[in-house]
């Protein structure tokens, strides 16, 4: 049975606390390589919000310590949020779906602890992150790069 405001088709979270990574044996070579790709990286960008296109684009940070695949298309991202003055560090557990080479975190009305409910498309492709988010009835684009941490958050 669904959750109040959450669709059918958008299945609860698991608890982050009851999900163990899987072995690192068990990943494709892309799995592999994205995980590895993203332990001590930060996503450094920016962040918009529809409807005031006359101001500038806001920066926003995500220090990811590691990204783990704990299920079918769940993946665990270890990360500290930083824009503007919320600062936050918790694990994600989020759904990424492929394309071809590419890997996309795929939310739909997806409640995330302390945060609340989101829906964004966000991909990651070399050193590039993009992508659309909206939180209820605010929403915008996101983007940036990719950067190794020159020492872990």
């Amino acid at each position: 049975m669904p959750q109040k405001g959450r669709p059918h088709h958008c299945p609860a979270p698991t608890p982050v606390t009851q999900m163990q990574m899987l072995p690192t044996a068990s990943l494709s070579d892309l799995e592999r390589q994205f995980s590895e790709r993203m332990r001590g990286s930060s996503l450094v960008g920016y962040f918009t919000v529809d409807g005031r296109s006359k101001r500038a684009p806001e920066e926003d940070r995500y220090d990811i310590s590691s990204v783990e695949k704990v299920a079918d298309d769940r993946w665990r991202f270890n990360v500290r949020m930083r824009h503007g003055n919320f600062d936050m560090t918790l694990p994600v557990v989020v759904p990424v779906k492929w394309i071809e080479d590419t890997p996309v975190v795929t939310l739909t009305d997806w409640n995330i602890p302390s945060l609340g409910t989101f829906t964004c498309r966000v991909l990651f492709h070399g050193d590039r992150y993009a992508g659309t988010w909206q939180h209820g009835p605010v929403g915008g684009l996101m983007y940036g790069r990719i950067e190794k941490q020159q020492t872990p958050p």
